[in-house]
């Protein structure tokens, strides 16, 4: 704890004076592109001539009460919002007798449920927040409080811009300027309630790989190692910077060091605002105490930090600066620690000496809340209070805002923002990238980590080839080196069905690899740390390699024991259909995942279509015979390619046949006369004919079985390709889901 309390601020990277930035002409500040791209340039003229992006020195905390903040570049950053209000349409519940209740009872059902405007027969209008003005500043922490369902959640969200635009009334602006969205994704950070980590990945892993998505690739290896290691430092983190994150099955970091570890990765860029969605929430008091003291030395290093919290204790009281309590989506205070005492004794209700102030505002917040005339005397008295407090500040207080383009320029001298900043509306003419690094970079650091988390879960990986190889061994002994008659035929057509269907459902175990990863795909993305498109192409590149092992070894595993034909060319043939079909199963169930948010429910789809594309597969019911209704379904099948693919591999030769004179007979009654009278009814039938058939003639050739199955349109190479072409296809429309899916905002 000592060492924690020590660490008093983040070390920044770079240093730069102000006024080494370029000015506009007449004097005129200078444009945030302007600034931006001169932090570009810097780093290039670092590192271009051999030397390193210089280390910033450490320096004072920022106070921002300090003599310096007379000067307009070190004047801080506020965040202000103005009126905002937000409403959902909710469902009404109705009950039979309420169908056909009174005109006044549906009146008192309405008044219950507070409903606005937009009301119809079936829905009401809940006001989340309503009309909640206030403002945060640079250097100092802002707890948002309240009961469960208050609207403390919502109203971060709001200044996070998680809510859709048009659902959200009201102004948000950081020094007087409205905010852009792809700016506040650069400058700013949010920390959700959930730790939302890998598990199997160790702290000083987890945080470095955050830095190598967030930090831009200007920087070396070494100052992002650098900047982990201080950072772990100023997370209290040191003792356990070599332990796994853990979860239900291992065991790992305590709770409070999860939550300083999720905080980490969001703020390993330095970002000039941090939103934190109940950072205290589920830890005991002494954790919760270490996550608010980390807060406050982020605040204090030149952030603002904006966090919801449920109910503080005593101690962490003492390091917030400001508070602002709701009640059903009112304002009820707003203001420092320091004024709940006379706010409530002017209210009429003094806090007494011995009582904690937080918990007897919210005691008594919850008191009027249950009260008939609720918590309207409460708010419009804070409205009093906040307009009595306005005038009499406006006489007093002299503090200058600063134009935002020149309080980002300063916060940029000081080394924040060292991810870069944003191709913003504000600023067109930046230079520098959304992205701190490249796509090419951002597809190995999401490749280098899936690998790490699959080499320490190599469980996952075993079950998977363990099922393939058991599926494999009782395949090549159920159907031991088949021989060449008609029911030899008919098992290696059940073969080839079975054992291409199987490829697809063994994919299954795909699902949930995503649904597990979803959450932190959309925190991370969310921000900007990495591209959509990285993500999908590196979780295309990752999978490779374990799906061409599991296709050499149940290729060898059937191929030789079943006896399929085709010799060497025939086997390389059939291990590329495989692996055609693996990559096309686990393209098609990645894409589900993307679709289908619940494991089981994935599980249900998957089962579902892959046995539909079997029926369909013209195993069961050849293509001629499908009615023309569902001939539709047979061509979009992805057991079909294969299937037919496979089917040409193994009778594609002309010249070996497979039904020879009697056993022209085998699948029908006559199978069971004597070999005598079955040469008899092969004379009848020559001299009907007009052409000799003997024991030996053959009747039936490979080329024939095809036109018998109805595998005649596509060549064997075709099948290969189209395959492959599902796989990719699938990938796309993956991609175009997390697209749609992962704009994790409310409407």
């Amino acid at each position: 704890m000592s060492r924690v309390a020590a660490e008093n601020q983040i070390s920044p990277f770079f240093t730069m004076e102000l006024d080494d930035f370029p000015r506009a002409s007449h004097g005129a500040s200078p444009s945030l592109g302007q600034l931006l791209k001169h932090v570009g340039d810097v780093r290039k003229e670092a590192t271009g001539d051999g030397g390193e992006t210089p280390l910033h020195h450490h320096h004072q905390v920022l106070d921002v009460s300090d003599e310096s903040l007379d000067e307009p570049r070190t004047l801080p950053f506020v965040l202000s919002f103005t009126n905002l209000t937000y409403s959902v349409k909710i469902r009404r519940k109705f009950s039979l007798s309420g169908m056909f209740s009174s005109d006044r009872n549906r009146l008192g059902a309405a008044t219950q449920a507070e409903p606005v405007g937009g009301e119809s027969l079936f829905t009401s209008t809940k006001t989340l927040l309503n009309d909640i003005s206030g403002e945060a500043r640079e250097g100092e922490v802002l707890a948002v409080l309240g009961a469960s369902g208050s609207g403390k959640s919502t109203l971060i969200d709001a200044l996070a811009n998680r809510i859709a635009k048009g659902s959200l009334k009201g102004k948000v602006s950081l020094n007087g300027e409205v905010l852009e969205s792809r700016l506040l994704k650069v400058i700013s950070a949010y920390v959700m309630q959930d730790d939302l980590l890998f598990p199997m990945l160790t702290v000083e892993e987890t945080l470095m790989f955050a830095a190598e998505f967030r930090l831009p690739r200007a920087l070396s290896k070494s100052k992002k190692k650098m900047r982990v290691q201080a950072l772990i430092d100023q997370l209290g983190l040191r003792n356990a910077a070599n332990t796994i994150i853990g979860d239900e099955g291992h065991r790992g970091v305590s709770g409070g060091e999860r939550r300083r570890v999720s905080i980490g990765i969001d703020i390993v860029h330095d970002p000039i605002i941090l939103f934190l969605d109940e950072p205290t929430s589920g830890l005991d008091s002494t954790s919760a105490f270490m996550v608010v003291k980390v807060l406050q030395r982020i605040a204090q290093s030149g952030s603002i930090v904006i966090m919801s919290v449920h109910q503080p204790s005593y101690r962490i009281l003492g390091l917030l600066d400001r508070l602002l309590f709701l009640s059903r989506g009112q304002t009820v205070f707003s203001g420092s620690p320091a004024q709940l005492p006379p706010y409530f004794a002017e209210f009429g209700r003094p806090i007494p000496d011995s009582e904690n102030k937080t918990e007897f505002a919210l005691d008594l917040i919850r008191e009027l809340e249950g009260s008939p005339g609720g918590t309207k005397s409460l708010v419009e008295f804070n409205k009093s209070w906040q307009a009595m407090k306005h005038t009499t500040n406006r006489t007093t207080d002299t503090r200058h805002v600063v134009p935002l383009q020149e309080a980002i320029s300063a916060s940029i001298s000081r080394g924040k923002l060292v991810s870069g900043a944003t191709n913003n509306d504000a600023s067109p003419n930046s230079m520098v990238p959304t992205f701190a690094n490249p796509i090419l970079v951002e597809i190995a650091v999401l490749a280098k980590r899936s690998m790490k988390n699959a080499r320490r879960m190599p469980e996952l990986f075993g079950i998977r080839l363990g099922a393939v190889m058991v599926t494999g061994f009782i395949l090549a002994t159920m159907f031991w080196n088949l021989d060449n008659t008609p029911k030899g035929v008919q098992e290696r057509l059940g073969f080839i069905a079975f054992a291409m269907s199987t490829t697809f459902y063994t994919c299954a175990d795909a699902l949930p690899v995503f649904l597990q990863e979803r959450y932190i795909f959309m925190r991370e993305t969310a921000y900007n740390a990495y591209r959509r498109s990285s993500y999908v192409l590196s979780h295309s590149l990752v999978a490779l390699p374990s799906l061409i092992f599991l296709s050499a070894a149940f290729s060898a595993t059937t191929f030789w024991a079943v006896g399929l034909d085709g010799g060497l060319s025939g086997f390389l043939f059939y291990f590329l259909i495989i692996f055609a079909s693996f990559w096309a199963g686990s393209s098609f169930v990645t894409f589900l995942s993307g679709v289908v948010p619940h494991v089981m429910l994935g599980y249900t789809i998957v089962v579902a279509i892959l046995a539909y594309f079997l029926l369909f597969s013209g195993f069961f019911i050849n293509r001629d015979r499908i009615p023309d209704y569902w001939i539709w379904f047979h061509y979009m099948s992805l057991v079909k390619y294969p299937y037919e693919g496979v089917m040409q591999n193994e009778f594609q030769d002309p010249t070996k046949c497979f039904v020879r004179g009697v056993q022209i007979f085998d699948n029908t009654p006559l199978a069971a006369v004597p070999a005598a009278l079955k040469l008899k009814l092969l004379d009848s039938m020559s001299e009907t004919l007009g052409m000799k058939i003997t024991r030996s003639t053959c009747l039936t050739t490979g080329s024939d079985i095809l036109k018998q199955q109805g595998v005649t349109d596509l060549s064997k190479w075709s099948c290969l390709w189209i395959t492959v072409a599902w796989g990719f296809l699938f990938r796309i429309l993956f991609y175009f889901s997390l697209l749609v899916g992962s704009k994790n905002k409310r409407r």
